[in-house]
């Protein structure tokens, strides 16, 4: 009894029903990096508001003091977690309000990286990521980049 293997067809490349979309793994991956330097901006905030003991003492600002450092990073983890569902709706403003979070993220933690200096150098190097993905795989033409 001899059995013959099926034998699998293979689409062309240029066959229109094969759905190729370069950029979602991008777009999830910046969306949910987003939702999480928010949620981690939001817990930072709320502790430097609450004069939380987690912060070193005597830490100097380059301006204000560390309930304002507070309030700003609350402030950008709030635009943080909203632009993440925008990112996620695969949403045009979506896409131009991460970068424009990711990128106030970078100079809201270059600013403050005399309270947390090893998490604020991480945290930028997740916003560069995260704006490179926007910029290359989140535009409405990312379908034209498929080949």
């Amino acid at each position: 009894m001899a059995t013959t293997e099926p034998t699998i067809k293979q689409r062309p490349r240029n066959d229109p029903t094969y759905n190729v979309d370069p950029g979602k793994g991008w777009l999830m991956f910046a969306g949910t990096m987003i939702a999480i330097l928010g949620v981690i901006n939001l817990i930072y905030g709320i502790a430097a508001i609450s004069n939380s003991s987690f912060y070193a003492k005597d830490t100097k600002f380059v301006f204000s003091n560390l309930q304002t450092w507070g309030w700003i990073l609350t402030i950008v983890a709030v635009a943080q977690i909203a632009v993440s569902f925008g990112i996620w709706r695969q949403a045009e403003w979506g896409r131009w309000g991460g970068i424009a979070v990711a990128s106030i993220n970078m100079i809201v933690e270059f600013l403050a990286a005399s309270t947390h200096p090893v998490l604020s150098i991480m945290m930028f190097f997740v916003d560069v990521i995260i704006i490179w993905g926007l910029f290359m795989y989140g535009g409405r033409d990312r379908h034209n980049l498929a080949g």
